[in-house]
């Protein structure tokens, strides 16, 4: 059985390693459907909490190297200190280093 697009984003977000992160874009990307950053948010958005410990959904953030609010400044903030907890650094201005921690290849 094939897999539908949200369990290829899961596939993917999971092969992310601890101490680096991806962007939307390049999950969207990898999941061969290019422009379909939000979905790949989306996608993230549904996970069901016993889902939350298998799939690292923390480590997927935006193109510039932030953390997407979406409205939800909780989940934002333990986002945050979940990647933090992994050893990934925040710039002053609240950026992750792409070129150092992205996934694959260090992105940008």
């Amino acid at each position: 059985m094939e897999e539908n697009f949200y369990q290829k984003v899961y596939s993917i977000v999971k092969k992310i390693p601890r101490g680096n992160v991806s962007t939307y874009g390049r999950i969207a990307v990898l999941v061969g459907v290019p422009r379909a950053a939000r979905a790949v948010g989306y996608a993230l958005n549904q996970l069901k909490k016993s889902e939350e410990t298998e799939i690292p959904w923390q480590r997927v953030i935006n193109s510039r190297g932030r953390i997407s609010f979406g409205g939800d400044p909780v989940r934002a903030t333990l986002q945050r200190k979940l990647l933090e907890h992994e050893g990934i650094p925040f710039q002053n201005d609240g950026q992750i280093d792409l070129k150092q921690y992205g996934w694959p290849d260090n992105e940008n």
